[in-house]
């Protein structure tokens, strides 16, 4: 699937991370930034398949953890059974598992962490081992260097560790492994205290509402059904609930009390979380991992049968949506979102996978033309005052046409494009810049660059046409002759 979808709004903002490397960035820790440079060859292979080849493998490696330690807490049938859940789960089997995204490459971390815990919880001779101990505190800060909230690994071991192993408190491998995942950190911490801890100011930013919000509250309990693929969802939950009815149990008692710890407090911080802002459903989806482990059990313990019914059910599911998702982006002639003519096409999630690289060669023709007859200079640069469509358009027409995207606006809508001004030629007096406004994402481009130019063109609108309808309009704006410099957001 992966050359026939273009990329998402995340996934090409994420490309920007691979642009200017550094310790840590405004959104999140450099990891997934790390796994694009090493599949895209360092930039030099930049396509959706080399952007998305580290998803990919990243969900290969961890669906072999979860057989693995369903296998070593139980059979391998067990395991199987795991490893089918978490590929049915649109979470972790294609959120995860395909698009570019933070939570790609925390995935083989957050599973291999759980396998070294499987380790220690049930083999004895380990818990004595220096490396094990090692092992776990270096792959716990790995997965924070993808997404902090990693972190609750710890904090659900350490949940376990007091109810079930408090001899372990004496153990000075334990101190030793968190230490380990703290210095995993230190890139982190160095680079919020370069910038003032921005990162954390803006997230508080975000959950500051006070009021009990129940809309929020269903909202992450409704998204949580659909990411973990409601067939999925039901069976974790009618495992859990059997399991606390005593209707199965596994080998060992406290293997169902890890699991627990591992799941049920990070999910209820998210749910207390959403009680009062909003939140994302995949900020809960790595705890659901351990719940898939309760549904393997239970299956395991029942009719031995290779690829049960219901399952299957679950990957149909999937599949069907998958299906019908490829089709809408790729052939649908309308677009689901708004038809209002000043917001053609707002909050249709299709537009975000497809017509980029066709505008980038339409604009490509423009420019050339513009160019030649003497309207625009040649040294134009393109702007974009938000991260999102700012993506795309580094990606799509920016990186092939070789023209500098410089942000102009707000440092909590630039985001990254704000670090990187820092590296590429500013606006300079009497130089003209293009601003291209997809009609789905509306921008009054008078009030966002006018401050900084002499005259604003009437725009020349461009058609994405899909199917034989035209789905979403691109307004081409020429901005000449600057007259002012932004000051910069970030020194």
């Amino acid at each position: 699937m992966a050359p026939f979808l273009e990329l998402g709004n995340d996934e090409v903002y994420y490309w920007t991370y691979l642009l200017r490397p550094d310790w840590n960035y405004f959104d999140h820790p450099p990891m997934v930034g790390w796994m694009m440079r090493l599949f895209s060859l360092n930039g030099f292979w930049a396509s959706e398949i080399s952007l998305r080849l580290g998803s990919i493998i990243s969900y290969a490696i961890s669906t072999w953890f979860i057989f693995k330690i369903g296998k070593l807490l139980s059979s391998e049938r067990m395991g199987w059974y795991a490893a089918i859940l978490y590929s049915a789960s649109i979470y972790t089997g294609f959120i995860a598992g395909f698009f570019v995204l933070p939570d790609s490459p925390q995935m083989p971390f957050w599973t291999g962490a759980l396998y070294i815990m499987g380790h220690l919880i049930l083999r004895k001779a380990d818990q004595n081992n220096w490396s094990i101990w090692i092992l776990l505190g270096l792959v716990i800060g790995l997965a924070a260097l993808c997404k902090v909230h990693a972190l609750f690994l710890w904090a659900g071991f350490g949940l376990f560790i007091l109810i079930q192993k408090r001899d372990w408190l004496s153990n000075p491998r334990l101190y030793i492994a968190a230490l380990i995942t703290i210095l995993c950190l230190t890139p982190i911490l160095y680079w919020n205290i370069e910038y003032d801890f921005i990162t954390y100011r803006f997230h508080s930013e975000r959950v500051s509402n006070t009021g009990i919000q129940i809309d929020s509250f269903f909202q992450e309990i409704g998204g949580e059904l659909l990411y973990q693929n409601p067939i999925v969802f039901v069976l974790v939950w009618t495992a859990v609930v059997f399991f606390l009815l005593k209707k199965f149990r596994f080998k060992l008692n406290r293997i169902g009390t890890w699991l627990i710890c591992m799941s049920l407090p990070m999910l209820f911080i998210f749910w207390g979380i959403a009680l009062f802002n909003p939140t994302l459903p995949h900020w809960s989806g790595p705890a659901y991992i351990p719940l898939y482990f309760f549904v393997a059990c239970w299956f395991e313990q029942g009719k031995p049968v290779f690829f049960p019914f219901i399952f299957k059910i679950a990957f149909a599911l999937v599949f069907a949506v998958l299906v019908v998702a490829i089709g809408a982006v790729q052939f649908s002639p309308v677009n689901f979102g708004s038809k209002s003519p000043e917001s053609y096409g707002e909050y249709c999630p299709t537009l975000d996978l497809s017509g980029w690289k066709n505008l980038g060669e339409n604009f490509k023709l423009m420019v050339t033309d513009d160019v030649q007859n003497g309207e625009m200079n040649k040294n134009a640069v393109l702007l974009t005052n938000k991260w999102f469509p700012g993506g795309h358009l580094e990606f799509y027409i920016s990186r092939p046409l070789n023209m500098p995207l410089i942000g102009i606006g707000q440092l909590q809508d630039l985001h990254q494009f704000a670090w990187l001004n820092k590296e590429r030629p500013t606006l300079r007096l009497g130089m003209d810049a293009y601003a291209i406004v997809p009609s789905n994402l509306p921008l009054n481009v008078t009030d966002a660059y006018g401050a900084y130019f002499k005259t604003i063109q009437k725009p020349e609108k461009l058609l994405q046409q899909r199917g034989g309808g035209v789905v979403r309009y691109f307004y081409v704006y020429q901005l000449k002759d600057c007259i002012k410099i932004p000051n910069p957001l970030i020194h």
